[in-house]
């Protein structure tokens, strides 16, 4: 096992991508072991992919793109301006609102934070916030599509964890409330302290009138949820259905959208999707080599023999989450951290659902926290700001993020209340 831990964290420490560390390591590790056939690396790559409930991944995105592509993404910011703008550092809080609605859509961190940094920083630029302020806000608002449903992180765990996606995805309301209520207020802080201005409140009227433009994107993610929770279509039929609504929405109700076009944001979804599905794929190679060695049992009796205490475990779980999210992709670290841990909280009694929303608030987090931090890196540059500038800002919020995770963590009905409440009227 030596060859495998040591390829995998040379590769990440000399930047090589880790869907290729991930892979390079199990394949050296097969072919340094001559008991086993060369053909099983094709073979469990294959196999980790060949997932019809993956399928929901591109769809989800291609319906996010769609939506962004349909004038949509100005649509939800002026309902969320009519709602919040009037608050001390209006912009801000638009910014975060936004966020989530749209974050509810794209399923994606990284969507979520093009799409809306695009339109949301120059405004904010020309009221005078701070660009590493506004790129700091950027990056974990965009976050929180990994926390509040459709998340694609979701879908990843589900298949991972063998839980119901439906569940986990009804799941994240209320921890994805609470994380964009601590981004806010953050920002009223900030916004008190270096006196960013409030937008017009806005009348009545006004509100209708947004509301209004903004009704039928925001109805993509009730149409998800219900129509999985009714057994209507699964997770990955869901995905189609939001896909097509987006387009529709897109090319005939608001006519902004070409043929042309079309086929280039699906041509833009595949190259996007090959990347997350390659992940899949390498680190299923990884995680069968681990399970054919009888690790994750071996790891799992070496943490229960020094604690096999509830809080003690799940304590140290995130705390290696918390570290692992700093300098890799989301989806790797599901994928090969879970199916070692997945006997340990089942040991210990952890529902599912609650280790499923941990994980996504966890992960979200991570994507803003140096030195990788995606997110972040992904708002900087749209922002056109260095890195390092974002750092001090960024803290504070990761830092209110990170309460929310606590609370989550210490309280589980936060996470498990709300999808046991709807199973139980029989939604």
């Amino acid at each position: 096992m030596f060859i495998l831990a040591a390829a995998l964290i040379i590769g990440i420490a000399i930047a090589v991508p880790i869907s290729y560390s991930i892979a390079i390591s199990g394949t050296l590790y097969l072919l340094y072991d001559a008991t086993l056939p060369w053909l099983v690396i094709a073979q469990r790559m294959v196999v980790g992919a060949d997932s019809f409930t993956l399928l929901a991944i591109p769809l989800f995105l291609l319906a996010g793109a769609l939506m962004a592509e349909g004038d949509i993404t100005p649509r939800i910011m002026r309902f969320a301006s009519s709602m919040v703008g009037h608050i001390r550092g209006g912009m801000a809080m638009v910014m975060v609102v936004s966020c989530m609605f749209f974050g509810a859509i794209s399923g994606s961190g990284v969507a979520d934070v093009a799409a809306i940094g695009s339109i949301m920083l120059p405004a904010m630029k020309e009221e005078k916030y701070r660009p590493a302020f506004s790129a700091s806000l950027l990056g974990c608002g965009g976050a929180l599509a990994t926390i509040i449903p459709p998340s694609i992180v979701m879908v990843v765990l589900g298949v991972t964890m063998g839980a119901s996606i439906g569940k986990l995805f009804i799941a994240g309301f209320i921890p994805g409330i609470l994380s964009g209520g601590s981004l806010m207020a953050i920002s009223y802080y900030f916004a008190r302290k270096e006196n960013y201005p409030r937008l017009p409140k806005a009348d009545a009227r006004e509100k209708w009138e947004a509301f209004k433009g903004a009704f039928l994107p925001m109805v993509t993610p009730a149409i998800i949820i219900v129509g999985i929770l009714q057994g209507i279509f699964t997770a990955t039929e869901a995905g189609g259905v939001a896909a097509f609504y987006a387009l529709i929405l897109s090319k005939y109700v608001y006519r902004k959208l070409t043929w042309r076009r079309f086929f280039e944001i699906c041509l833009e979804v595949a190259k996007t999707s090959a990347v997350v599905l390659f992940i899949i794929a390498a680190a299923s190679l990884f995680g069968w080599i681990l399970t054919s060695q009888n690790i994750p049992q071996k790891i799992a009796e070496a943490i229960l023999s020094v604690s096999d205490n509830y809080w003690v475990v799940l304590i140290f779980f995130n705390l290696l989450l918390l570290v692992l999210g700093t300098f890799m992709e989301t989806t790797a670290i599901i994928l090969i951290v879970i199916p070692i841990f997945m006997p340990i909280m089942t040991q210990i009694g952890v529902d599912p659902i609650h280790l499923g929303v941990m994980i996504c608030v966890n992960m979200a987090v991570g994507a803003n926290t140096p030195p990788l931090g995606v997110d972040l890196m992904t708002a900087c540059k749209v922002a056109d700001i260095a890195y390092e500038d974002s750092f001090r800002y960024i803290f504070y919020f990761l830092a209110a993020m990170t309460l929310v995770l606590i609370l989550i963590i210490i309280f589980p009905a936060l996470s498990t209340w709300l999808p046991e409440m709807v199973v139980d009227s029989g939604a």
